[in-house]
């Protein structure tokens, strides 16, 4: 999928000329930043890995004459959102695009406390500062847009990946709260909440991911989102597993979850 003409030219009207995406070598991310490059953004990207980042910065100048800066930091690291911030001063920074985040599956007790502290550090104490930072900026200058990465996940407990749906309900509520606070400022927050999606998630998370979608099926919608809605279900399928249970009494959405969870980890489930 591509952004429109008309669709470029609304983001850089309203959100040029930089944005930031973190998260931006892979998945959500990784399309997120193409997209914005091909609307005429310039880009600050952040990932843990320099080569990737290096190789991506490459790519985008050349394809889309564009400029970048590149921040390689671990989220995890207390350190990780300042650079980002650094890398921005001196900017017209309009967009910040906090796509960065892992997951964890499997029994909750039995997994690394070391691991779901890093998570917990990358899912949601980052989103804070950088919301919090460029929040603020935007708000002074009364104009931005900040897109945070929810999931489906988020509505309810999920077992088998319970950690991580709860770092995704905290990043929905923020983001909905956000967004109410700056209704009417020039500021929009969206809270995109994306179904199973094909990247390093399913991976590093030990997942099988069977009926994901791919990143270039979430990318455009959540772009297209930004400014007119608070919510989006990228995808098809986001929307049938969300709609399909919006009756659905919470106690047994947990319990679907649970089913649709477990057939994702049964393979270490059964270790």
């Amino acid at each position: 999928m591509h952004l429109s003409v008309n669709e470029k030219k609304r983001l850089q009207e309203r959100y040029g000329d930089w944005a930031i995406v973190t998260g931006a070598t892979s998945g959500i991310g990784l399309e997120l930043a193409m997209q914005l490059a091909s609307a005429g953004f310039n880009l600050i990207i952040n990932a843990r890995g320099l080569e990737r980042l290096l190789a991506l910065e490459n790519s985008l100048r050349a394809q889309y004459s564009i400029d970048v800066v590149t921040v390689a930091a671990d989220l995890a690291d207390s350190t990780g959102a300042d650079e980002i911030i650094q890398a921005a001063n001196g900017k017209q920074v309009g967009l910040l695009v906090a796509a960065a985040g892992y997951g964890t599956s499997g029994m909750f007790v039995h997994s690394s406390v070391h691991e779901e502290v890093n998570m917990l550090r990358v899912n949601c104490e980052a989103v804070l500062l950088l919301a919090h930072y460029f929040g603020q900026r935007f708000g002074n200058a009364g104009r931005g847009g900040i897109i945070l990465l929810s999931s489906i996940v988020a509505f309810q407990g999920v077992p088998y990946a319970t950690h991580y749906a709860a770092t995704k309900a905290y990043i929905q509520s923020l983001a909905e709260g956000m967004a109410a606070e700056f209704k009417g400022s020039g500021v929009d927050v969206l809270a995109a909440c994306p179904g199973p999606v094909r990247s390093g998630f399913g991976r590093r998370a030990n997942m099988q991911m069977d009926m994901a979608l791919t990143p270039s099926q979430v990318g455009v919608p959540i772009l297209r989102a930004l400014g007119r809605q608070q919510v989006v279900l990228p995808g098809l399928l986001s929307k049938l597993l969300t709609y399909a249970l919006r009756t659905v009494p919470r106690s047994m959405k947990v319990k679907v979850m649970q089913r649709i969870m477990g057939g994702m980890t049964k393979h270490q489930r059964a270790l």
